[in-house]
């Protein structure tokens, strides 16, 4: 016979670090502060849970930038027609498009330049790590796929993506090319090789 066990009494259980993630992702993208207290108090949960998932408010911030940015890409790669280069041009000028929309990521970097500016670009962070990644598995997909035949190792590619967004987007803002989008599809067009 197999015996039931009833739920634990009392208070239910905690919000899960996804939701944490997700409340927080929903303020970004709202440009409103991430703050860990308030979205710790918001669900009901320790500061020390908080912590244990996140550490700091820093690698939450990047994060919820990594994920973001993971989801986004693949997303609108989905999205976009067809294959080989153009398919990947098309799909990253769509991003970096979209980054430099962001009221959230323009808030960012607007109240906490410095701190943005780390999170977002440290190699040694989760956010470049991860995109370069992402954007590595869109071009062996496609030269798996017989459609594209980089000129260098889709690793070099990808990591060579991800630096001229950083640079173009947010990274160059006293040289006057922050969200110039149109001159970074351009470069990232001649990397690829479409013409």
């Amino acid at each position: 016979m197999t015996r039931v066990v009833p739920g634990r009494p009392g208070r239910p259980a905690a919000a899960t670090r996804q939701a944490a993630l997700a409340l927080a992702t929903e303020r970004f993208l709202a440009a409103e502060r991430i703050d860990i207290q308030a979205i710790a108090r918001e669900l009901g949960l320790a500061r020390a849970t908080m912590h244990r998932w996140f550490q700091t408010r820093e690698a939450l911030l990047g994060e919820l930038l990594a994920t973001l940015g993971e989801q986004r890409l693949q997303a609108i790669r989905a999205e976009a027609p067809g294959g080989g280069a153009q398919a990947l041009l098309e799909t990253f000028d769509r991003f970096n498009r979209e980054l430099s929309a962001t009221k959230g990521m323009r808030f960012l970097l607007a109240q906490e330049q410095e701190r943005a500016l780390r999170i977002l670009t440290s190699s040694g962070g989760v956010v470049q790590p991860r995109i370069v990644a992402t954007i590595q598995r869109m071009i062996v997909a496609e030269v798996q796929a017989g459609r594209y035949a980089p000129v260098v190792a889709p690793g070099v590619l990808a990591y060579a993506m991800v630096r001229l967004g950083e640079a173009f987007l947010y990274n160059d803002a006293i040289v006057g090319i922050r969200g110039d989008t149109e001159r970074l599809r351009e470069v990232e067009a001649a990397l690829l090789g479409v013409d």
